[in-house]
């Protein structure tokens, strides 16, 4: 697979996927500018080599043409960060996009509209592809967060170019990921919290080959809890999957991982911030209670594994962090992952709630690497291929 230090894009248009598939306001403006950002080294290397860019993303999930999504409200944003003046037309194919394109100069970049105005994005429709394929000379894919789909901009297109390469936001993703799972620095620990186990069991599967040590955490607690005999009162437990929580213990002994597994809990009588709230052993929760958040006795031994880590994945909060009487458990395993980064580790956080955490609470740049795409980083951590990266193999 190439990546974009294999060209010199002199003179070339480079049909670059990115994903500003950012948060907009009230008044429509950016609220979180870290991919505009992300993809901000890969347009640079082409400007500076005396190429042009074309940008190609989605915003939101709009059927049809919808002006709330309009890509016209991040380019005030985009030509700030990227210090040049952004152009940006209200279309990605037909005639004014090929004008667009065609008048575009060296240096200067050009913004498509939303290509999920075109029901054939997400369809992948070659036709669809093919247009956008026309637009430019090398095709650069920097959008992890869409590596998962075989949409039209993500995957299809790529099949139009001889040239086609991975931009450097998407090959730090890449690198970091294989770097945890082929990783020889050990202890490789894996911290996995969230709501449900089922949504997590091809993870677990897939990654027990590759960690010494694997954190359980959040929602998914109770259900290996239960499974173990132990008393959950109204937390929340998947009933039907206590007997693969039991299996996943069985595999992790069989191939000498340590599965670690909450010892208390913060418990509520309500899904409430105004909950009555108490702490108690995680197996011995009441009737009309509910554990919310790993307990202190936890904190503590989850932070001395952590510490002693060499390589560290993140994926899923403790608890319920966005309420604050059940935040800490998640602040406290971010603050332990960042002093063991801060000794040498190696350490990534990936998923929308981990990211939303690391950011919140102020932990992003004391860790190794936040991934951008949490749909594409589980699908690369259950072992499968992702489409938008295999077209470029191609």
């Amino acid at each position: 697979m190439k990546t974009i230090n294999d060209y010199n894009f002199k003179d070339k248009k480079a049909l670059i996927r990115v994903d500003f598939n950012v948060p907009l306001n009230e008044q429509q403006e950016v609220g979180d500018t870290s991919r505009i950002e992300g993809a901000k080294p890969t347009i640079d290397k082409i400007l500076k080599d005396g190429g042009s860019a074309i940008l190609m993303s989605h915003l939101g999930r709009p059927k049809g043409v919808d002006k709330k999504n309009s890509l016209q409200h991040i380019v005030k944003k985009v030509s700030e960060i990227l210090g040049v003046e952004v152009k940006f037309v209200d279309e990605c194919v037909g005639e004014k996009a090929q004008q667009a394109a065609k008048d575009l100069k060296p240096g200067e970049v050009l913004l498509l509209e939303n290509l999920r105005f075109h029901a054939e994005e997400e369809k992948g429709d070659e036709e669809f592809s093919r247009k956008l394929s026309t637009l430019g000379d090398i095709y650069v894919n920097d959008a992890f967060g869409t590596a998962h789909r075989a949409h039209a901009s993500t995957t299809i297109v790529a099949n139009y170019f001889e040239d086609k390469c991975v931009g450097a936001l998407l090959g730090k993703e890449i690198d970091s990921l294989e770097k945890v799972l082929g990783s020889s620095e050990k202890p490789v620990t894996a911290v996995l919290g969230g709501a449900k186990v089922s949504t997590k069991i091809t993870v677990i599967e897939n990654i027990l080959d590759k960690i010494d040590h694997l954190i359980i955490g959040g929602g998914m607690t109770y259900t290996f809890t239960k499974a173990k005999g132990g008393t959950i009162g109204d937390s929340l437990v998947e009933n039907d999957k206590l007997e693969l929580a039991l299996e996943i213990l069985r595999k992790a002994e069989e191939k000498g991982v340590k599965i670690h597994l909450p010892v208390d809990a913060v418990i509520a009588d309500s899904f409430s911030e105004e909950a009555d709230t108490k702490i108690v052993s995680v197996d011995e929760i009441p009737e009309g209670w509910m554990g919310l958040d790993i307990g202190p006795d936890t904190v503590k031994k989850y932070g001395q594994i952590l510490e002693e880590s060499k390589t560290i994945l993140w994926n899923g909060p403790m608890g319920v962090f966005e309420m604050q009487a059940f935040a800490k458990g998640t602040i406290a395993v971010g603050e332990h992952i960042a002093a063991a980064t801060k000794k040498g580790a190696f350490s990534l956080v990936g998923g929308g709630d981990s990211v939303a955490a690391v950011k919140q609470f102020g932990l992003e740049d004391q860790v190794s690497y936040v991934s951008t795409g949490g749909g594409a980083m589980l699908e690369m951590l259950e072992g499968k291929s992702l489409p938008g990266i295999e077209a470029l193999k191609k």
